[in-house]
């Protein structure tokens, strides 16, 4: 099932139906598999692209701050990524990064703050970036180091964050450093950090098999004045979990937008190559292949779709966003891997579709959770429900 006849699902209103015709027809028009030669120039030119075509709006929260809404509507990011993914990649990492570097600033932000940088991620003049990981604080986030002290009226933050999403060209970066009001989780706060200031260097520029920017930054006695906090102190774990919450189900869409490429390249292929006096079509080992990538697929969109729909109704989506997630992404591996040796030696060819799938996908099941993190808030979250339940008998 594509996602033309997934939009009759109850899921969608009429507006969703809309979007997902109006995003299609200007991926058609404005995208291209072309190699990207320059990917931060790339990158900076699609977060503009998006902004002034109004897609960007979308990942922010507040029309009076230049959203498309007062809150973030959870499905149509989805169908957003969804849809951009299946056409570039770099394109939907343009729009999720605007949507989970300024995402903090639309739960936790003060109205100056939203006012200073929400109108420019939403029109694609400031790129953001967030910065929560560290060299030894990645799915351990409470493991966090990089230390921010209070000094009259600015924070002073040392440390190093790494792995960070459009490190080195971002204008501002939310970052998550350790205030001390608790141990643990308890005594970490957020801070909006321009690019230009003082004391934050690109300390390196990451490369990953499938490029787009990725750095890790060093921090060195950086004066960050108290008005960018974000949020109060000791509150930046749980505005950081709040972050994720929403966008987490967004990159089930996007693996969703790539197993469906991958479909449809494995279908074509299927159809058209010839082998032994028939088409690679026409055996049913080839049948049964399609078949489970289309299940995989149907299934995902299923948990995807069910997930956004649950939030935008103001439901908690932990153990589903975490579902949509973990099933999503390593089923999109699963289907790219299907289509890759339909095509053979051509499969593996730098460059084909498949292969650069291949290499798109390998990262979803890692960034904002790894598969094994989704599957432990799903298994706590179950214990959990069942001692709630125990407690009402």
């Amino acid at each position: 099932m594509d996602l033309h006849s997934a939009l009759a699902w109850p899921f969608f209103e009429p507006r969703h139906r809309e979007l997902a015709a109006g995003i299609e027809a200007w991926c058609r028009a404005n995208l291209s598999h072309a190699a990207h030669t320059d990917v931060d120039a790339t990158c900076r030119q699609l977060v503009r692209e998006l902004g002034t075509a109004g897609w960007l709006k979308y990942g922010v929260g507040g029309v009076a701050y230049g959203g498309h809404g007062d809150t973030i509507d959870t499905r149509a990011v989805c169908l957003l990524r969804e849809t951009l993914a299946r056409h570039s990649g770099l394109a939907d990492f343009a729009l999720a990064m605007q949507g989970l570097g300024s995402g903090a600033i639309s739960l936790g932000g003060t109205h100056e703050q939203k006012t200073r940088y929400l109108p420019r991620v939403a029109n694609g003049t400031a790129l953001a970036a967030f910065a929560l990981s560290e060299p030894e604080a990645g799915s351990d986030v409470a493991a966090m180091a990089l230390s921010a002290r209070a000094d009259g009226d600015a924070y002073v933050l040392d440390g190093d964050k790494t792995w960070i999403s459009n490190g080195g060209i971002a204008d501002f970066y939310v970052v998550f450093a350790r205030t001390g009001e608790a141990p643990g989780a308890r005594g970490i706060s957020a801070f909006i950090v321009d690019a230009d200031t003082s004391g934050l260097e690109i300390a390196e520029r990451i490369d990953v098999i499938a490029p787009h920017p990725l750095a890790r930054l060093h921090f060195s006695g950086a004066r960050v004045p108290r008005s960018q906090m974000l949020g109060a102190p000791g509150e930046g774990f749980k505005l950081a979990m709040r972050t994720l919450d929403i966008f987490r189900t967004s990159v089930a869409a996007a693996s969703l937008g790539f197993a469906r490429h991958a479909m449809a390249e494995g279908i074509a292929r299927a159809a058209s190559r010839k082998m032994f006096g028939q088409t690679l079509g026409d055996f049913q080992l080839t049948q049964a292949k399609l078949a489970q990538m289309a299940l995989t697929i149907d299934s995902s969109a299923l948990l995807v779709y069910r997930a956004a729909w649950l939030r935008d109704q103001g439901e908690s989506v932990t153990r589903e966003a975490a579902m949509a997630k973990w099933h999503a992404s390593e089923g999109a591996q699963q289907v790219i891997d299907a289509a890759v040796q339909l095509f053979g030696g051509m499969g593996v060819q730098s460059g084909t579709a498949v292969e650069m799938l291949y290499r798109e996908i390998r990262a979803l099941r890692i960034y904002e959770g790894a598969t094994e993190v989704q599957q432990l808030i799903i298994g706590r979250d179950l214990l959990k429900a069942h001692a709630a339940a125990g407690e009402h008998h």
